[in-house]
């Protein structure tokens, strides 16, 4: 049978959501996994029932790009249509106009 071994879900607080699950779901956190080189860091959080594992992921900079390109953007003089905010299906974007209107979505 096919099966599921994990899913990653990107967050912003890797303590404070490896806390919530454990303490609302029992969950086990591995140890924290980090790679100085890109900024990545992760838990795998077990369930109880030894079902697939939950990846708690963060980088350091996912935001930060756009962030900063963004604000570069609107100092600029670009319009800026929507600031940065994570999204309902979980992106974290902006939407800028570029010379012509057009929206151009920044995401990560």
């Amino acid at each position: 049978m096919i099966k599921i071994e994990h899913i990653g879900v990107w967050v912003h607080d890797l303590e404070t959501m490896k806390e919530f699950f454990a303490k609302y779901f029992q969950t086990t956190a591995s140890e924290r996994y980090h790679n100085p080189r890109t900024g990545f860091s992760s838990y795998f959080l077990s369930f109880p029932d030894n079902a697939a594992r939950l990846e708690l992921c963060h980088r350091e900079d996912i935001s930060e790009g756009v962030d900063q390109l963004t604000a570069q953007l609107e100092n600029d003089g670009y319009h800026v249509l929507g600031q940065p905010r994570t999204t309902g299906d979980g992106y974290y974007e902006s939407v800028v106009c570029d010379p012509e209107g057009n929206r151009l979505e920044l995401t990560v």
